[in-house]
């Protein structure tokens, strides 16, 4: 059975967009996975203690039979794999970052794998580029739409279409 999956994309080196593009067309090889919408890019403020370049984030919508845990582990290898991403520094610069928002309306905590994603709530960065595929969707723990999350931000963080 298929689940219908959100995922965040977010590049703060090298070419952004075309790491946006190429991690798009990564996912869409991944089997029992079919890439069914994807926003809008947006440069973004860095969130963190970690001084460092804009970030361009997009989300995507997947309709696949993967597991969680798989499909994670498939994430994780193309940003180490295709991307040559390093963990070396918490919330530092990275070529590529890539996570599970939703995986339908699955609730888990496991051992490095949270979903929902423990902040989407909190980022503008990752909710309005949802909102802009999915803005009637509901988060499963907190029973509020994409859009009624998005509008109950503070102000401040600074997120623009390109």
């Amino acid at each position: 059975m298929e689940s219908q999956v959100f995922i965040a994309l977010g590049s703060n080196m090298g070419d952004r967009e075309l790491n946006l593009l190429r991690a798009v067309a990564e996912i869409g090889k991944l089997p029992g996975a079919r890439i069914t919408a994807l926003s809008g890019f947006y440069d973004t403020e860095p969130v963190g203690p970690v001084a460092q370049e804009n970030f361009l984030n997009a989300v995507l919508r997947l309709e696949t039979s993967l597991s969680p845990r798989k499909l994670l582990s498939e994430l994780r290898r193309i940003e180490t794999e295709v991307f040559r991403r390093k963990r070396e520094v918490a919330w530092g610069p990275r070529p590529l970052d890539l996570d599970i928002l939703f995986y339908g309306d699955l609730v888990l905590e496991e051992e490095g794998l949270v979903i929902p994603h423990p902040r989407l709530h909190e980022r503008r960065f990752v909710l309005q580029p949802l909102a802009e595929i999915a803005p009637e969707f509901i988060h499963p723990l907190l029973k509020k739409s994409v859009s009624d999350l998005l509008a109950s931000l503070p102000a401040g963080e600074r997120v623009t279409k390109i």
